[in-house]
């Protein structure tokens, strides 16, 4: 038996794309079991891995059910420490925990503001206080990272980890939504534009599912602000 992971949309999952790149990081080909927002409700679609309600999901190869990215991500770091999820180094890792977890809990105002859509970019979007709060406060831990692991590679910590899965859909946020940044942060988020796992995800993202009029935004579009 092999994992099998549950996801929703490619273009619109923000959750759900940070499962998929956790098995990419780990070079493992799970069977992915698509569960299609446009269709019944997630839970209704979920009723073989009860009591799992939410995308993504997981059932390991003994049969566990496992939700919550977050989660699977510890759970999977645990079953192959060696791989690179998160680094070896105490320190590193706590602080990469600790980016993980902050992005797990909160953002909450840019999250409800600015959902992910890989189909589509906008330009000169108003953005709310609360959402520029949430911008601002990203961009802070963002530089305590990087200026602690520049010299280590372009990520987080040095290496990609855990960390930037929890921030991939978060770079696709801020290049989506023509979100002006500062330099340290736009760096990264066109790491994560040129990344062959994202750009893999978003290719999926326009050629599976359809456009979901509940993600559409009455602003003035743009093209897409990474490689295509």
């Amino acid at each position: 038996m092999t994992y099998e992971l549950f996801i929703g949309d490619y273009a619109y999952s923000s959750w759900s794309l940070r499962g998929w790149l956790l098995f990419r990081k780990l070079d493992i080909a799970p069977t992915v079991q698509l569960v299609d927002f446009h269709k019944a409700e997630v839970a209704e679609q979920l009723t073989d891995i009860v009591p799992a309600r939410t995308v993504p999901a997981m059932r390991t190869p003994e049969g566990t059910v496992i939700w919550d990215s977050l989660a699977m991500a510890e759970e999977l770091h645990s079953r192959y420490p060696d791989a690179g999820l998160w680094p070896s180094d105490p320190a590193t890792r706590g602080l990469g925990r600790a980016l993980a977890a902050e992005m797990h809990s909160g953002y909450s105002a840019l999250r409800s503001e600015c959902p992910m859509n890989l189909r589509t970019a906008y330009r000169d979007v108003p953005l709310s206080d609360a959402t520029r709060g949430d911008i601002a406060r990203i961009e802070t831990v963002w530089a305590h990272a990087r200026n602690l692991y520049s010299d280590q590679g372009p990520w987080l910590l040095g290496e990609y980890s855990i960390a930037d899965i929890a921030f991939a859909p978060v770079a696709a946020r801020f290049a989506g939504y023509d979100v002006a940044l500062s330099d340290i942060a736009q760096f990264y988020v066109e790491t994560h534009l040129s990344d062959p796992w994202f750009r893999e995800w978003r290719e999926m993202g326009l050629s599976i599912g359809e456009t979901l009029a509940h993600y559409a935004i009455p602003f003035d579009t743009k093209p897409w602000p990474g490689p295509a």
